[in-house]
């Protein structure tokens, strides 16, 4: 019966220690050109736990990602949620980034330039003219 019971612990043990790929969806909602807080984002993680108002910060050292938070009694600010593990923390944070980088690269292909801005002519003007 020893054996059993042994086997069933590790069984258990070995389930809880194994770590499956964590699918990481990340939509960027606002980007800010100016100030501290460039922009927010919301985080799907395995389509199955969702975390909003996640902030992508940026620093003296760069951007870095910020989780949900709240201002206790001390003044001190606590993640309201967290990664718990160095790697996924890792993982996370490169997506949140690399989402925010592709959604300012469709913001910057998107802007007008100046060229376009100043220009008059008619082959570049997709509107109805009228005479």
């Amino acid at each position: 019966m020893k054996k059993n019971e042994n086997a069933q612990a590790a069984g258990k043990e070995n389930t809880a220690t194994q770590t499956l790929p964590m699918k990481v969806d990340v939509k960027i909602g606002s980007i800010r050109p100016t100030g501290s807080i460039r922009a927010t984002a919301s985080v799907n993680l395995n389509d199955c736990f969702a975390i909003r108002n996640v902030k992508i910060i940026d620093s003296s050292k760069g951007l870095f990602v910020a989780m949900p938070s709240y201002k206790a009694g001390n003044g001190e600010y606590k993640d309201i949620c967290f990664p718990v593990t160095a790697a996924f923390r890792q993982q996370l944070n490169n997506a949140v980034l690399n989402a925010f980088h592709q959604a300012l690269n469709i913001n910057q292909s998107q802007a007008p330039t100046q060229d376009d801005l100043l220009s008059d002519s008619p082959e570049q003007t997709n509107g109805i003219q009228m005479g």
